[in-house]
């Protein structure tokens, strides 16, 4: 029989749906009583809740009610929060127009009957393709103030300023998600489980950030050094992106995950710890922002001049 990382009685957090709530384990069992390899499954009571929510769930439901995850859960909430607040303006101001427009859009449409039937399935068309697209699970990511300000800085050094980040970073990504590793995985010895898919994440993040970094990554001031390093190192065995960009390209990545990330064809469960994974490594880089982003920006003209010594 499998050990169980989670006991009868126990505090813990638990996700429904895209947040973390408080709850307690009030039974355990395994999900198949005849099969002595079977997961084991729990019976949650959440904090607050009526008794008629309580559920069953799989441990991969469950988290340790640690201050990690507390902080964890809190961003979750907040970030859902804000995100309410702003799909709700839009929407209303689109409810407010609509009756403005309804008399206009009706004359058109009857004054354009030979065209019709082609507008009209041009538009199913295209209200299925945005109905599709809505209910794909999301995989917003917590960021903390402290890495958008970030962001903001880096985006006004190198597009207003004409500046660059000095290249190879002394922290690249590669070494970044290594020290994160190194860190998580004596937390997780105990469910092999939670270190393979810390594993996985950071394997697919890294390789992500190699392909994306082109495509969607670097401004325009930053293209021409990415070349020169490119050039330097495509011999290079083992040896990319990941290995000579550091913390300010990797939370450009975090930004712009939620888009590049909705067009896939994850399920739940696996958006769901994508998430989770990847707010952790946010927070953890939030506290440690001092050593891993580099404050000095230099000409990009300059890169050129350091990106031929670095080879040399």
């Amino acid at each position: 029989m499998p050990p169980s990382m989670y006991s009868k009685d126990e505090k813990v957090l638990c996700f429904h749906q895209e947040l973390l709530y408080d709850a307690k384990i009030l039974e355990v069992r395994l999900k198949d009583p005849s099969d002595k390899k079977s997961p084991h499954e729990y019976l949650v009571h959440y904090k607050g809740w009526k008794n008629t929510w309580d559920d069953w769930v799989l441990e991969d439901r469950l988290r340790k009610a640690s201050d990690e995850n507390r902080e964890l859960a809190s961003n979750l909430r907040r970030d859902v929060e804000q995100s309410a607040r702003k799909q709700a303006k839009p929407t209303a101001k689109k409810r407010a127009m609509s009756d403005r427009s309804s008399v206009r859009d009706s004359e058109e449409r009857g004054a354009s009957v030979p065209g019709r039937g082609g507008k009209r399935a041009r538009g199913e068309n295209d209200i299925e393709k945005e109905e599709n697209f809505s209910t794909r699970p999301s995989i917003r990511i917590v960021m903390p103030d402290n890495l958008k300000s970030l962001i903001v800085d880096d985006w006004e050094r190198v597009t207003k300023n004409g500046s660059v980040v000095a290249l190879p970073a002394p922290k690249p990504v590669r070494q970044i998600f290594q020290d994160w590793r190194d860190e998580e995985e004596p937390k997780r010895r105990e469910n092999r489980i939670d270190v393979d898919v810390l594993d996985e994440v950071i394997s697919g993040m890294l390789e992500y950030f190699d392909v994306m970094l082109d495509k969607v990554l670097l401004y325009r001031y930053e293209r021409a050094q990415y070349r020169v390093f490119r050039s330097k190192f495509q011999d290079t065995k083992n040896f990319g992106p990941v290995d000579v960009y550091g913390g300010e390209h990797l939370i450009r990545l975090f930004s712009l995950l939620p888009e590049l990330l909705a067009q896939t064809n994850m399920d739940v469960s696996n958006t769901q710890r994508m998430r989770e994974e990847l707010s952790k490594l946010s927070l953890w880089l939030s506290r440690k922002s001092e050593k891993y982003f580099r404050t000095e920006y230099i000409p990009a003209e300059q890169s050129y001049d350091e990106a031929d010594d670095s080879s040399s």
